[in-house]
């Protein structure tokens, strides 16, 4: 399964810039954080983008397909009733484990990379798609660790929950960055490894280095590091979609329209 015709390249959207992607030059689409919005009262800006043909794609921080309960049937009907009122070509979520037994994890987790974590989550995978109006995409997470148990490379697991759900990918390539600084997870390998037949869109973002740990922040300007992994990305396959995140201790209009032309930039390269 893919997406349908092209992205672009585009923003997130948050509250406290949304006028400011409103006006921004050159945003082709741009994506909403699910659990900040009720489908029946979207703020104004998200309205004047989607009446401009804007897509807008809901996305979930917190339903949790990595754990080991099924996916909270609550939260899945409000990613759905954003997909509809926002009439979204997909909905995304992390492919995390953020709760259990009622306790929030606060972050978003990895999970362990064992053959019975897998089937665990292509049964939450599929629970999930059977409730969306819309293809679900699913993204890697940045770690700060790994665990002991794993038997499979992140990419050798996605891949294997691909096959056996058809669910896309949204490959964030400052996370797997992360991952390399923090794990010492060869970027560009995991690019090698993954399904990018599969690729739904692509998030950049900055961060940054403390005491050696690298922490994506999405509250600076991209490393070079980063575009050139989105570099490496475009030489294997021409992403649908790539999309800055920019969370906090946002810069001018002015700033932001320049890091979207460095990510053009870096995806021109090949």
């Amino acid at each position: 399964m893919t997406v349908a015709g092209s992205l672009g390249v585009g923003i997130g959207w948050r509250s406290e810039i949304d006028l400011t992607v409103e006006r921004l030059p050159g945003v082709d689409f741009v994506e909403v954080v699910a659990e900040n919005v009720h489908p029946d009262r979207l703020p104004e800006s998200l309205r004047v983008l989607r009446a401009r043909g804007v897509p807008v794609i809901p996305h979930g921080v917190g339903l949790g397909v990595g754990g080991a309960e099924p996916p909270d049937p609550a939260r899945l009907a409000h990613l759905a009733a954003c997909a509809r009122a926002l009439d979204a070509p997909l909905v995304s979520e992390h492919l995390a484990f953020v709760r259990a037994g009622g306790m929030e994890a606060g972050h978003l987790l990895p999970v362990p990379r064992t053959r019975a974590a897998l089937s665990v989550v292509a049964d939450n995978v599929r629970r999930a798609q059977a409730a969306l109006p819309v293809p679900l995409a699913l993204e890697n997470v940045a770690a700060l660790f790994g665990w002991p148990e794993d038997e499979m490379t992140e990419a050798q697991f996605l891949g294997e929950l691909v096959e056996m759900t058809g669910v896309l990918l949204l490959i964030d390539v400052a996370n797997l960055y992360t991952n390399q600084v923090n794990l010492g997870l060869p970027a560009i390998g995991a690019l090698d490894g993954l399904p990018l037949s599969e690729l739904a869109y692509v998030h950049v973002a900055g961060g940054h280095s403390r005491d050696g740990v690298w922490h994506d922040t999405h509250t600076a300007h991209v490393p070079a590091d980063v575009l050139d992994i989105l570099s490496e990305l475009c030489v294997r396959v021409d992403p649908p979609g790539v999309l800055l995140e920019w969370d906090d201790d946002y810069p001018s209009d002015a700033a932001l329209e320049a890091e979207l032309g460095r990510i053009r930039g870096a995806m021109a390269r090949v």
